[in-house]
């Protein structure tokens, strides 16, 4: 859940499953929806706008229909901007998830999953569009290395799309790139308006959730953002942060431990694309882990 709040997940369902062997119990569902609202409270999480719903996937209680062997359980309510929602099933507390806004409006921002080369039609790559919209006849441009092309054609779940919008799972067909040129983790934008560079270094709060010791300078984990995947030194602690506040506790700390927040200055072992969280959170958010 930590995790999830960290790289901007906001809305959460908590399905309490094996209720079968609680025999159904009542008591035991109160204890764990009382136990975890407190622990996402502290998080960050407001229990009110989650809905708990006490299932077994075993048996298929309160799945896609209400349980027989629950009738204690009068349903799941949660504030949502779009007004209070309310329901019985866990099916139901999936489709009251409000839609993520989709920012056609912004710059084209396309981290690659995969390039394929495909006899007859040349190179492909495939990624989802995070923001803005890929067509064809554009000219694009693939950071961090700079190379440049023109989209000729774009296509999701084999068939052809006028355009790509935030959210699609799109294939595009490129001129004059050869797979060796673009890769996954690499970015594609609109040469035209605001195209992705490359990152020599980078300035980024961190929350240590889990390390067996301290982290000084000189660290060097491994970065998971978007779809890249790289080495990446701590270069300098700038400040230790309070996690919830994000007010300055410390300039410069030594070192940070499990449960820290810092500002830190990070240097990738090789080019990366990497955006402000404000601009284009997508490309904002990673996670870091030891080597």
């Amino acid at each position: 859940a930590l995790l999830a709040f960290t790289l901007g997940v906001r809305q959460l369902i908590v399905a309490i499953n094996k209720m079968d062997t609680t025999k159904w119990s009542q008591d035991r569902y109160n204890e764990i929806v009382k136990e975890v609202s407190s622990f996402i409270k502290k998080i960050g999480f407001n229990p009110a706008t989650v809905p708990f719903v006490p299932i077994s996937g075993w048996h298929g209680d309160n799945m896609l229909e209400e349980s027989v062997n629950m009738t204690w359980f009068k349903g799941w309510t949660k504030e949502s901007k779009a007004g209070n929602k309310s329901g019985k099933t866990l099916l139901e507390a999936i489709d009251a998830i409000d839609p993520p806004s989709r920012p056609t409006d912004k710059p084209l921002r396309l981290p690659l999953q995969d390039v394929y080369k495909i006899g007859g039609i040349g190179t492909v790559p495939v990624g989802r569009v995070e923001t803005g919209i890929i067509k064809a006849g554009m000219v694009v441009t693939f950071a961090p290395s700079g190379v440049s092309t023109e989209v000729k054609s774009v296509e999701m779940h084999h068939e052809q799309l006028v355009e790509g919008v935030p959210g699609d799972n799109v294939g595009f067909n490129v001129k004059n790139v050869s797979v060796k040129e673009i890769r996954r983790g690499f970015v594609c934008s609109d040469s035209k308006n605001d195209p992705a560079k490359e990152a020599a270094s980078f300035q980024a709060q961190v929350i240590v959730l889990n390390h067996p010791g301290q982290i000084g300078a000189g660290y060097a984990p491994v970065l998971d953002c978007h779809t890249a995947h790289i080495a990446c030194k701590f270069s300098e602690l700038v400040e230790k942060i309070d996690r919830r506040s994000g007010k300055k506790l410390e300039d410069n700390p030594k070192f940070i431990k499990s449960g820290d927040s810092a500002i830190v200055k990070m240097v990738p072992s090789k080019p990366m694309c990497v955006e402000s969280y404000t601009e284009f959170p997508p490309l904002g958010r990673f996670a870091v882990r030891d080597m």
